[in-house]
């Protein structure tokens, strides 16, 4: 019967009133286990400790199972958020009786202090919608509750909220506590003057003489509505604008007409008190409301043994006079104050001589000084400012919002220092001269912002807003109403002018910050009010508290309790009072506070950090000249010091170190804990034993060999790489200056700091430590640029070049380490997943210790390393750990799509924000706590992913524990569910595409998911031609319609993303799906109709299109009608090509990738033509170069090929021009393209890597296409017969063109690539050859300036190579030859002849020249040096590096002019260690280059490099190439001369003695 009771009243009881009995009930409602009912009911858990209680504590103490819990406090969460919010009541809530009806319940939302002469059935918590019904109207307003004015208070800043609910009235309960009684004067207040006081009279008396003869406290209100009426609740603040508050006061006039005598009227006069006018807060309404208070304060001396009686004053229409009712007494009964019955009034009067002692008790009692037990001041803070944690770290950001600090609170910032403080909104215009962002900017580096700056204006991406900004890496100190002494605007205002033209950016600041940039629960807002408070500061929390959803997370202090009441008052708009206080640390004094934070801090404020220094000892870094270097994290020889060891307890070292064991990224604080023997050492591989060997021996050379040197360190994936490079740095952090370098810097600023930081507190420049930087997974074009531009600030700083000044430390992911280590074997170390001989019995015996520690599950990564990552391992663990998954849950799903990301996309990851959203988890509150992501994971995901922030956006993410687990997890989950389909299911997902948070990144791994190619060049194990995943759906899977339908749904899934579009072309094209592709390809260029990649691809189509029907051709002599198809789309690709290379450039890409398709298709077409049948005859190849050549057309092609006959008579010279393009484009700069280009790259292998080799075989593929004499092979091009070559009298000048390009010669780089044959003999045979096409008789002015400077080129590739041919001319032979290149007016000439003009009339000695040829010499470096600078405009900074083709040597004549490859023979090592001794100018050290090359003489002057010219006052500039810049000042220096298209150069300047 008990529990059948009990099951009853639960239902009907609010659950704060439940025992023990009832939450027993309702458990078994909802299907808890028995055996844990019981103990919790042994526990004494009632309703209002359910509401408390914790995964935890359920988990601890009664040993409940993770499921039993889950569903338990999901259901008492829905139980608490229902009553709260959803409860409705059916009440008529216009009577004032009780309320004896199911379901009827009016809840109040924060349990005000209330006094009730009745039980009240009515009044309990929460803020619920609540039904009424008046005349059949029934309406659903939200309440919300508010407390009353302090009783006979004045109190300045009381407000009220419109439409906020008072508790009802209330009749008598004790003498001092008020009963209350309302009016709401809604159509009275509009009466006039007189009419309006005998109102407000009629109610004041009455109420007040009842409260006289009961003895007790009251406060009547006006403006507070006394019965529901329409939507108006009862209680609802109303108010009611006020014409003149004298009214109100003058209605107290009407005391001494209306009670009984003199006597009575006096002691009226004492008890009532004058109006209180009280503001009501309205947003929607800018008229002020008011509500007028009187409190009725009935004291024993003067109320005593006496009975009051009061006529109430009648206005008579009639007659308009006022009259007053006869004077009777009245009294308090419930709410209401009618008059004593007749009957009744003996007894009452017997009964106030217990009711004035009863007063008199009451008073005596208030008078007593209650001693009032304050809250624990520190645990509240700790709640607020840490959430929940026993301590303050680094997880969480802070925000701060204050206004003006008073001088002394300035001294009591301290707290605020370790505090990841991410912005402050300052309402303090004077914060930076005279307050708190001057003094804090004195420990921290800040950057100094306005509303304006959060506007973002240019629409930047999530991303790049938050770098030009750069939050995260220093305080955003935020002016929100202008700053003093700052020319650049942001000016002060008050507050009306600050709502109107402010407002809104605030808004939108506040908006962006808590939407975009900072993830939900990351952070906590912190107000401090530290002096009078204006309305902009309470604009600020509302902002807050609505993108917030709430007062969590937020948190106030104020030391000035007026401050707070002012502050509470206007804030409640947004936040009830009762709410605001539980967030409030009002009257503790700031010093109390700083004291108290710093006391739960897990870091100490140290003001400075130490460095090594040369001799020994150690310097100081300031914090903030630490934070101003913040492309660096610097590591201190005192790192981790200011941890407070002894907060830190024994269980929140172990999650540090089982962290790590499970796969996170290793941390400072694991070095300096396992020192502290707080944890175990942590194992040093090899790696970090060779790594070291290798440093030692860099830094105790006693000079160095170069200023700059480097140590790889090549890693397999989750191998330890990362680990071994932090052990190094912290070993060597007292022997060095050590930082890593962070990522997404710019070079140069990185440069800048790493200078300083090298040269902090050192006065010699020569005599400084070296600074180890660690640079993680960059491309090799940012460690070259990083180093280049590091040299040049040596160089310029003067500082000896045998002095070691950094060290860098390369630390690059690689998927066969060993081969990156083979390639560089003296620089370079590898860390793989095997283990040594060594390492095993160091990693056996580590598991034993962690073993008896944490469970294996705790400390996976670890476990899997101790086993090599054996695939048989990993696919054990992963069987067993997938065995009883549930295959269709949310869990698994997003498993699947987390194992996809890292099995594909290096660095991936999925935020917590998208995982919420993709399990669809609300972020609902239950007291101040948020549902955490982890208690919503399985057993199984909880082992699988690892929660990490992520280093540049700080976003709290999940990933799986390694890459190896993740393809495994992804392999075996494909049983159930193909890769493909996890895939579409992925870029389907609404909510996660959509999903606004940190949407930037997840498309970004979407996008690179679906476009990023492997390649060997980044440690590839291959070369990928499309992305992995598209790779294995389309090969080993076989399915190309699946990878096509997953190419089209990433691309509208991304936005109709247009290189999504030309990947897709690609696959299609490759595939032999050619209209599709075009299609495609087409779709890719309306989006980006002037992206070079794009277009290109456009003539990859038609390419591969041509390619495969010619390939396909069954009948090899095709007549011209069949060959119309084939030409059609040949001459479309050669125009799509055309077409991208008129576009214009990006910096993005590479000059010539379509004048290779043009070349290639041209070539092929050529081939194609002359085999049709017209053609193909013997007297054919003579009719085809009469067709292609003059205007003759066939009568066999004259109709078929109608359309066809301009572009393919253009064809030879478009072809010509193509490959002079390629050639001058490869003379100018390096041939390596960036990793952007290689993901969009569609040219074949051998136009990416080898582009000399196939430029060359391409010149003689067209040239034979055009050579008319008979029985000509590209044998006999190649052979070494001379009579092969047949007699140069008989060619004309195309025939000469044509076999000069057949042999080699036809431009200047297949020329100079000659000079790389490992056979000089054999190249210079070649060269006699082309130069025997020019006959001797022949006049040089029948040759153009192309066949001029080809020549020209010939001879001096010749004399490189063989220098006593027959077939050389002498220097000033050339030179007079030379001489037909100078151009007079705007007809320049080529970049080729001008580079020539350089080379030939460089002096020997700098006075041999005659001032006509020094002005020759002049122009032409003057033009040369223009005309790359315009070239250079458009082109990438990897494309900008200019080749040096030739260098000044000590020699004679033509023997000057030395090659590259002269240099480059005496220059040893691998690749990677030979393109080192170039960047480092270790190759101008070596032995042979001393002895060959010539050093010049010239001096610096406004940082500008010169020699002396041939005449007296000329002046030749000279620019500086490689590391060696230019000194400081002006200097007299020497160098190396080289000769490049962009002018002269300078190599290894060294300022002379």
């Amino acid at each position: 019967m008990e529990s059948r009771s009990s099951e009853m009243e639960w239902r009907e009881l609010p659950y704060g009133s439940w025992t023990e009995s009832h939450v027993s009930s309702w458990m078994r409602c909802i299907g808890i286990k028995e055996m844990y009912i019981k103990k919790l009911e042994e526990e004494e858990v009632t309703g209002p400790v359910l509401t408390t209680l914790q995964r935890e504590y359920l988990s601890t103490t009664f040993g409940m199972k993770s499921g039993q819990i889950e569903h338990l406090l999901k259901n008492r969460d829905e139980l608490v958020k229902s009553e709260q919010h959803k409860t409705k009541s059916k009440s008529d809530l216009c009577g004032k009786g009780s309320d004896d009806k199911k379901g009827n319940e009016f809840n109040l939302g924060q349990q005000p202090k209330l006094c009730l002469q009745e039980p009240c059935d009515r009044a309990e918590t929460g803020n619920i919608p609540v039904t009424c019904s008046d005349n059949s109207v029934s309406t659903e307003v939200d309440l919300s509750f508010c407390d009353y004015r302090k009783f006979d208070q004045h109190e300045k800043d009381c407000r009220y909220v419109k439409h906020n609910v008072l508790p009802p009235e209330t009749g008598i309960e004790n003498m001092n506590v008020p009963c209350h009684e309302y009016k709401s004067l809604e159509i009275a207040h509009k009466l006039d003057s007189k009419r309006l006081q005998i109102k407000v009279a009629s109610e004041v008396l009455r109420f007040a003489c009842g409260c006289m003869n009961m003895r007790s406290n009251g406060t009547i209100h006006f403006g507070i509505m006394d019965k529901v009426r329409g939507t108006h609740k009862h209680g609802e603040i109303i108010g009611i604008p006020i014409k003149n508050q004298e009214d109100f006061v003058d209605a107290l006039d009407y005391i001494e007409k209306c009670f009984k005598d003199s006597n009575q009227q006096c002691d009226a006069r004492r008890c009532i008190k004058n109006p209180r006018f009280i503001e009501v807060l309205d947003k929607e309404n800018a008229e002020k409301t008011w509500v007028i208070e009187y409190d009725v304060v009935p004291k024993a001396s003067i109320v005593k043994n006496r009975l009051y009686y009061v006529g109430v004053p009648n206005f008579n229409e009639k007659n308009n006079k006022v009259k007053c009712e006869e004077k009777v007494p009245y009294y308090r009964v419930g709410a209401n104050t009618p008059r004593i019955p007749d009957d009744d009034l003996v007894r009452f009067i017997q009964d106030l001589k217990e009711k004035d002692q009863q007063r008199e008790e009451a008073e005596s009692s208030s008078n007593q000084t209650a001693v009032e037990l304050g809250e624990d001041q520190k645990r509240k803070l700790t709640i607020l400012l840490a959430c929940g944690k026993r301590l303050l770290d680094n997880t969480l950001f802070y925000i701060v919002v204050t206004n003006k600090f008073q001088p002394e609170h300035l001294d009591s910032i301290s707290f605020l220092v370790p505090m990841n403080l991410f912005c402050v909104f300052d309402f303090d215009p004077d914060s930076k001269t005279s307050g708190l962002c001057g003094q804090y900017k004195k420990q921290k580096a800040v950057n100094l912002h306005f509303l304006d700056n959060y506007a973002n204006e240019s629409r930047l991406g999530n991303t790049d807003f938050v770098k030009s900004l750069q939050l995260y890496e220093r305080t955003s100190w935020i002016f929100c109403n202008g700053r003093n002494n700052f020319p650049g605007g942001g000016q002060t205002c008050d507050e009306k002018t600050w709502i109107k033209t402010s407002k809104k950016k605030l808004k939108k600041a506040v908006s962006l910050i808590c939407n975009d940039i900072l993830p939900r629960r990351s952070f906590v807002v912190l107000f401090l009010l530290m002096s009078d408070v204006e309305q902009p500061i309470v604009e600020t929390f509302h902002e807050f508290y609505a993108e917030m959803n709430g007062h969590d997370f937020l948190a106030v202090i104020s030391e000035s309790k007026e401050n707070y009441k002012k502050w509470s008052s206007l804030a409640q708009v947004s936040c009830d009072m009762s709410t605001l206080k539980e967030i409030s640390i009002v009257e503790m004094p700031l010093s109390h506070v700083d004291a108290t934070v710093q006391s739960i801090q897990l870091s100490k404020n140290k003001p400075t950090r130490t460095l090594p220094v040369l001799n020994g000892g150690l310097c100081f870094l300031k914090s903030v000249e630490g934070a101003m270097l913040d492309s660096l994290e610097i590591i201190s020889v005192d790192q981790c010091d200011d941890t407070k060891l002894e907060v830190l307890s024994k269980e929140e070292i172990q999650l540090i170190e089982t962290y790590f064991y499970r796969g996170g990224k290793i941390d400072w604080i694991n070095f300096w804990l396992a020192d502290k023997l707080k944890c175990g050492a942590i194992i040093k591989r090899d790696a970090y034993r060779e790594a070291n060997t290798l440093l030692d021996k860099i830094a105790h050379c006693s000079s160095a060999t170069r200023p700059i040197e480097s140590v790889n360190i090549s890693h397999h994936p989750g191998s330890g790489g990362s680990t071994v490079a932090r052990q190094i740095l912290w070993s060597w952090r007292q022997k060095v200056r050590c930082a890593v370098v962070r990522q997404c810097k710019e070079i140069t600023t990185v440069c800048e700091h790493a200078v300083t930081l090298r040269e902090h507190d050192e006065r010699d420049k020569n005599k400084c430590l070296p600074v180890l930087l660690l640079l993680e997974d960059r491309n090799a074009d940012y460690i070259d640029d990083l180093r280049r531009e590091l040299g040049n600030v040596i160089a310029t700083k003067k500082i000896s070049q045998s002095v070691l000044c950094f060290i860098l430390l390369i630390c690059n992911r690689s998927n066969d380490p060993e081969r990156m280590c083979r390639a560089s074997p003296s620089q370079t170390v590898a860390v793989t997943h095997k283990l040594s001989n060594s390492e095993k019995p160091l990693f056996s015996e580590k598991l034993e210790q962690l073993k008896l520690r944490f469970q294996p599950q705790f400390i996976l990564t670890f476990v899997l390393m101790s086993k090599e990552f054996q695939p048989s391992y990993i696919e054990d663990f992963v069987k067993n750990l997938l065995d009883k998954i549930d295959h269709s849950s949310l869990i698994t799903r997003l498993i699947r799509f987390v194992a996809l990301l890292n099995s594909y996309v290096e660095d991936s990851y999925i935020s917590m924000s998208h995982c919420e959203a993709s399990l669809g988890l609300a972020t609902h509150v239950v007291g101040a706590k948020y549902h955490a992501f982890l208690d919503h994971l399985t057993d199984e995901a909880r082992l699988l992913f690892i929660h990490f922030k992520e280093v540049s956006t700080h976003i709290a993410s999940i990933r799986i524990i390694h890459q190896l687990v993740a393809k495994e997890i992804l392999n075996q989950l494909s049983a159930n569910r193909p890769q493909s389909d996890v895939a579409m299911d992925l870029i389907n997902d609404k909510v996660l595409v959509n999903h606004r948070f940190d949407r930037e990144e997840f498309l970004k791994f979407i996008r690179a998911l679906f476009i990023r190619r492997h390649k060997k060049s980044r440690g590839d194990a291959e070369d990928t031609t499309f992305s992995p995943l598209i790779e294995h759906v389309s090969t080993e899977r076989g399915d190309v319609q699946k990878a096509v339908d997953l190419m089209k749904a990433a691309y509208i899934a991304l936005g109709k993303d247009a290189l999504v579009a030309q990947q897709l072309a690609r696959l299609l094209y490759t595939n032999l799906r050619f209209e599709e592709a075009l299609e495609w390809a087409e779709e890719a260029k309306s989006i980006l109709p002037y992206d070079t990649f794009v277009l290109d691809t456009l003539g990859q189509v038609y390419k591969k299109w041509f390619y495969h029907l010619y390939d396909n051709l069954e009948d090899k002599e095709l007549s011209p009608e069949r060959g119309i198809e084939i030409i059609s789309i040949a001459l479309k690709g050669i125009s799509a090509f055309r077409a991208s290379e008129k576009t214009p450039k990006k910096e993005t890409v590479s000059l010539n990738s379509s004048y290779y398709g043009e070349v290639d298709v041209g070539c092929r077409l050529l081939k194609f033509l002359s085999g049709v049948d017209v053609f193909s005859n013997d007297t054919g190849k003579s009719e085809l170069m009469k067709y292609l050549l003059t205007e003759y057309i066939p009568t066999e092609v004259k109709t078929p090929w109608q359309r066809f006959h301009l572009q393919l008579k253009g064809l030879q010279k478009c072809l010509g021009q193509a490959l002079e393009c390629i050639s001058e484009d490869l003379s100018y700069f390096q041939t390596d393209i960036s990793e952007e280009e290689v993901e969009l790259d569609a040219r074949d292998l051998e136009q990416v890597y080898k582009p000399r080799e196939w430029l060359t075989k391409k010149s003689a593929v067209y040239a034979g296409c055009f050579c008319v004499i008979p029985d000509e092979s590209d044998q006999a091009a190649e052979s070494d017969s001379a009579d092969m070559v047949g007699p140069a009298e008989k060619l004309s000048p195309f025939q000469r063109q044509m076999r000069t390009y057949k042999l080699g010669g036809g431009n200047v780089t297949a020329i100079l690539s000659l000079l790389y044959d490992k056979k000089p003999q054999r190249a210079g045979r070649k060269l006699e050859k082309i130069i025997s096409m020019y006959p001797e008789n022949l006049k040089w002015s029948d040759l153009d300036q192309t066949e001029i400077a080809n020549f020209i080129f010939c001879q001096i590739a010749l004399n490189c190579t063989l220098h006593g041919s027959s077939e050389l001319l002498s220097l000033e032979k050339l030179q007079d030859l030379s001489k037909r290149f100078i151009k007079k007016g705007r007809n320049m000439s080529s970049a080729i002849a001008l580079f020539l003009l350089s080379l030939l009339f460089w002096p020997e000695t700098s006075d041999e020249l005659s001032s006509a040829d020094t002005q020759i010499l002049l122009s032409a470096i003057n033009e040369l040096q223009r005309l790359c600078e315009q070239k250079s405009q458009h082109v990438s900074l990897k494309k900008k590096r200019i080749v040096t083709h030739f260098f000044l040597a000590k020699a004679k004549g033509l023997n000057k002019i030395v090659h590259r490859s002269a240099i480059e023979k005496n220059v040893n090592g691998t690749l990677s260690e030979r393109k080192l001794k170039w960047l480092g100018g270790e190759v101008w050290k070596t032995k042979e280059v001393v002895q060959l090359l010539k050093r010049v003489e010239g001096w610096t002057e406004n940082g500008s490099l010169f020699v002396k010219g041939g005449t007296r006052d000329s002046k030749i500039r000279v620019l500086p190439r490689f590391s060696a810049s230019l000194p400081n000042g002006n200097e007299s220096v020497t160098f190396y001369l080289g000769f490049s298209f962009d002018g002269v150069v300078a190599c290894d300047i060294r300022v002379m003695e």
